[in-house]
């Protein structure tokens, strides 16, 4: 499996992070210095990835533009001298080419995943989630990658959650045949607590063969007429296999406040310029830091 392409579904409406998402992107919602979709991209390159398609719709134009040049904005930095600013913004521009694909109705993960099959056509895949953002130290994708690639069969990527947080997340079942590595037997959508199957939840990284998009066409709608990829992906596993990898590293989900916050500031940390101010602002904020 040679993976050239990803699919980033990024036309949702973006509720859970409302009201600052009411004209702004979720995706383009900033983590420290840069947006959420950036470090997917980045993600994406790390892992060899040369070619992103962006299931976008009418109104989210400023994703693209993000990833494409700013003339104006790079004139200005020129003639004040910001030659590492100017660098940054250039590039971003010149890190992957993008492809662009209107999700013209809103029906689902699956059916953005659908809209994509004529850019995909006959390849395998890599299906990325924008607002699950994964650090380690190798790519979330690329461990995905690795086990599609030596035991030739679709991947979906997995982490272990609290039980009170399963109803949240598609859960699987599975055989864990290798360590972190599992043949799949059942795939839950967001099942009740006490009911899920197991707490290794899917967690928006996906390494899918084409035939993914037969199964999208043959599963039913379900709540709200949505296409739901965990559907196909149940259909996919029963009729050629599904293995699911517990991704190693660190995860945020960007819709969820407190681990949106707790990114900016992992982030920051990182910065060594920033980081001992940083520090020194937020121990008055926390009442049982010690201090």
């Amino acid at each position: 499996m040679n993976i050239r392409k990803v699919v980033i579904p990024v036309a949702g409406w973006g509720t859970r992070s409302l009201p600052a998402t009411k004209n702004i992107p979720k995706e383009m919602l900033p983590v420290y210095n840069k947006p959420v979709v950036q470090y997917v991209v980045e993600e994406a390159i790390r892992s060899g990835i040369g070619d992103v398609v962006f299931v976008t719709n009418r109104d989210k134009k400023i994703i693209e533009d993000h990833f494409d040049y700013n003339l104006q904005l790079e004139g200005v930095l020129e003639r004040a001298g910001k030659t590492e600013m100017l660098r940054q913004v250039r590039e971003v521009a010149e890190m992957v080419n993008i492809i662009s694909i209107r999700q013209k109705q809103q029906l689902g993960l699956g059916h953005a995943v659908l809209c994509a099959r004529d850019v995909v056509r006959d390849e395998s895949f890599a299906v990325m989630v924008g607002d699950d953002l994964m650090f380690g130290m190798t790519p979330g994708i690329k461990q995905l990658i690795d086990v599609a690639a030596s035991e030739r069969l679709p991947v979906i990527g997995v982490m272990e959650v609290p039980a009170d947080k399963v109803n949240r997340y598609g859960i699987i079942s599975g055989e864990e045949f290798a360590p972190g590595i599992f043949k799949v037997g059942k795939l839950v959508e967001k099942p009740k607590l006490g009911e899920a199957p197991s707490r290794l939840a899917i967690v928006g990284r996906y390494v899918l063969t084409p035939d993914i998009f037969r199964c999208l066409e043959q599963v039913k709608p379900g709540h709200g007429g949505e296409i739901q990829l965990t559907d196909a992906l149940q259909m996919l596993a029963d009729e050629r296999g599904l293995l699911a990898v517990k991704i190693r590293g660190m995860r945020f989900d960007a819709g969820d406040w407190a681990e949106y916050l707790t990114a900016n500031i992992y982030f920051a940390l990182q910065d060594e310029e920033l980081r001992d101010e940083l520090v020194r602002q937020l121990k008055p904020l926390l009442p049982y830091s010690g201090t």
